[in-house]
């Protein structure tokens, strides 16, 4: 039965893909978006270290362009003297001359520091010129601008300014005037977003800080800010002649990354003063394009994961419908659908593979099921059968116990008239008691069987010999019902293994049963000798002419507890064991048994083959022992002759004789004078004009008469 808490094949189906797809590919863009920011962060390192270099040569040429522009000016001016308003067009004359960086140029007069000229828009002087010249004729100073509650010269930009001073000759070449020209170190410019060039920034070596997109900061010494370390580290580096990029903060809360180099100070010309020059930009500037990477990243989450759906969704029928529908069969197998064959020729391989191993499983268990309904029905068969033996069973034990305690009694009460009618009494007592035996020794030896420990101890034996015993034994059954015994032995020694004992108890059952269902007719005993495949073994075959078996109840004969007719077993009794516990002495001595029967009415021929073996192991009979008396026992056992003829083989030739010593309830005078010799290798004895015995014998063997075999 369903679990209402257990998911659907197609549920799972979607969730696991879902679940295993979904994170894979978040930890996936996390790795790629931050593989990413490490590259672009890398790039925007090298390009700051790149601009910040580029910056310091910027200053450096544009100082030098400065003082070259003015130096030449300078040179090629003379100014005379006259009305301020022939100065003021000088002046004009001389921007024009000069780059466009340039604020403002102002003309002062050095005899009295007077402005004559100015276009820096007030009457302060800008600068003056200070002496000696350096040699190169150009007097640089730097004005910071004025700091916070300070008066000082107006400063828009409030950067450091640079004023240039270069004397100027009058007409007579005196230098009177001085012209001085004023121009911002740093002017600070809009970048666009993204771009890597960097705002500059510039300390000078002793800590100063000359140029800085934070106007207040410029002027000030580092010492004064809280990064100051982190500067001086940066100084140290930069005068070690190290350029490289390192992250900063000037502010709280906001990371900037920046490049520096140092340059010689273009104001001295001094090596041993140098100015720091920094490329700075924040760390979100330099990650600019990391923005579109993150929009990227996020179009295509969003396209994987909804792809990864439809996949889901169309793979989930596809996959569950093979399963659903074996579970249909499956869970429908037991009603009318049973009948329907499984589903199958789906597109997978696998599924095709499952649906085929499942058809066989229910065909194995359809076969299955037949089977335990077939043994289900036998063992209640079996069951019937056995309570049946146990009827009869107790039957048999109770006729011969009656009949024992009966004659004992009859004989112990004193009922008989003589003697002769007491010995009459005990011997059937004692032939029932010999009846009795068998048929326990016959349990014993079925319980054995089904416990498995029946065993048996085999030798190298005669066959031959052992029949000729048995035959001895059960020749006065065969009398006594008036049947014809017909022998068919072969002349020579037969030689087997097996237990002689266990093989006498299979003949004697298997030949008593040819007698005890044979009315009318004959028992055949003959004995064959095959080869094939390079085995060799002897068939003994028992035949008769009484009542058969028919076809189809045959395969139960050699079943223990089995009695094939019951009220045939009533007529002849018995208790259904003998050829069970045949068959398995048989087997265990390495032979087999079986059973033909055209049907019934018609005779039964019980077969038993056992391997022959080497001749040679049979033990060498002495010469004077007789191993093929045919004599049949006699009712007093204490006479020790035979009431009938017996075959007797001596050791130098075969001959067939009548034992001379016959009791008188024998009359010699019925005995046919002559012996017929019916084949050649068959002779009878007749014993009476309705007992004979047919003998095989050797070729050239004599019969009792004496006349030779024909």
């Amino acid at each position: 039965m369903a679990n209402s808490r257990q998911s659907s094949f197609r549920r799972i189906l979607v969730t696991r893909i879902l679940l295993l797809f979904v994170p894979v590919l978040l930890i996936g863009e996390i790795v790629a978006l931050n593989k990413a920011r490490s590259s672009i962060l890398r790039t925007a390192r090298q390009n700051l270290t790149e601009s910040s270099i580029s910056k310091g040569e910027r200053i450096g040429d544009a100082i030098a362009i400065l003082k070259a522009n003015l130096l030449s000016v300078s040179k090629t001016t003379v100014i005379r003297s006259g009305s301020p308003i022939q100065e003021q067009e000088i002046l004009t004359q001389l921007r024009q001359q000069l780059p466009a960086s340039i604020e403002c140029i102002q003309l002062t007069n050095l005899l009295n520091q007077k402005i004559i000229a100015s276009s820096c828009g007030d009457d302060q002087a800008i600068g003056e010129l200070r002496l000696p010249l350096p040699s190169d004729g150009i007097d640089v100073k730097a004005i910071f601008p004025p700091k916070a509650g300070m008066t000082g010269k107006r400063n828009t930009q409030k950067q450091l300014r640079l004023v240039l001073s270069a004397p100027v000759s009058d007409s007579r070449k005196n230098s009177v005037y001085s012209l001085s020209i004023q121009s911002a170190l740093y002017q600070q410019t809009i970048n666009p977003p993204g771009s890597l060039t960097g705002a500059m920034v510039v300390i000078a070596e002793d800590g100063t800080i000359l140029a800085h997109p934070i106007t207040e900061w410029v002027g000030t010494n580092i010492n004064q800010h809280p990064n100051a370390s982190q500067l001086k580290s940066i100084i140290k580096n930069a005068i070690a002649g190290r350029n490289d990029s390192v992250n900063l903060s000037f502010t709280e809360g906001k990371e900037l990354v920046a490049g520096y180099t140092a340059i010689a100070n273009p104001l001295t010309q001094q090596q041993q003063q140098k100015w720091i020059v920094l490329a700075v930009t924040s760390v979100d500037n330099a990650l600019f394009g990391l923005e579109e990477i993150k929009l990227i990243l996020i179009v295509l989450t969003v396209g994987l994961i909804g792809a990864s759906l439809l996949a889901s969704l169309y793979l989930a029928p596809y996959l569950a419908r093979p399963v659903e529908e074996l579970r249909d069969y499956a869970l429908n197998i037991h009603s009318h659908h049973a009948a329907q064959p499984v589903p199958h020729n789906f597109q997978i391989r696998e599924f095709n593979q499952l649906a085929q191993a499942l058809d066989q499983m229910v065909e194995r268990l359809k076969a299955g099921a037949e089977e335990l309904e077939i043994a289900w029905k036998e063992a209640k068969t079996a069951n019937q059968i056995k309570s049946q033996f146990l009827a009869t069973t107790s039957h048999e034990l109770r006729n011969p116990l009656n009949i024992i305690i009966n004659c004992i009694r009859l004989v112990e009460d004193g009922l008989c008239d003589d003697r002769e009618e007491e010995m009459e009494f005990l011997k059937r007592a004692d032939e029932t008691t010999i009846h009795l035996l068998g048929i326990i020794n016959d349990l014993l030896d079925i319980s054995k069987i089904e416990a498995g420990k029946l065993s048996v101890v085999c030798t190298p034996i005669d066959l031959r010999q052992i029949l000729l015993e048995v035959i001895n034994l059960q020749s006065v059954n065969v009398q006594q019902k008036g049947l014809q015994l017909k022998c068919e032995l072969d002349a020579q020694a037969i030689p087997i293994k097996a237990d002689a004992a266990k093989l006498k108890q299979v003949l004697i059952n298997v030949i008593g049963n040819a007698t005890k269902f044979t009315d009318t007719g004959s028992i055949t005993i003959s004995t064959e000798l095959q080869y094939s495949n390079g085995k060799s073994q002897v068939v003994i075959a028992v035949k008769d002419t009484g009542i058969g078996i028919d076809p189809t109840q045959q395969h139960k004969l050699f079943r223990p507890f089995v009695m094939v007719n019951g009220t045939t077993t009533r007529q002849f009794e018995g208790t259904g064991l003998g050829l069970a516990i045949s068959r398995n002495l048989i087997e265990l001595m390495g032979g087999s048994i079986f059973l033909e029967s055209a049907g019934l009415h018609q005779g039964t021929t019980l077969k038993i083959t056992i391997p022959l073996i080497d001749i040679s192991l049979l033990a060498v009979p002495k010469k004077d022992e007789n191993i093929g008396d045919l004599g049949f026992s006699s009712e007093n056992e204490g006479s020790k002759v035979s009431r009938y003829p017996s075959l007797q083989e001596s050791g130098g030739s075969s001959s067939l004789g009548i034992n001379k010593s016959l009791k008188a309830e024998v009359d010699k005078e019925k005995l046919p004078k002559s012996l017929l010799v019916l084949g050649k290798e068959t002779c009878e004895i007749r014993l009476s004009p309705l007992q004979t015995i047919l003998v095989s014998l050797p070729k050239g063997g004599v019969c009792a008469n004496g006349t030779s075999e024909r």
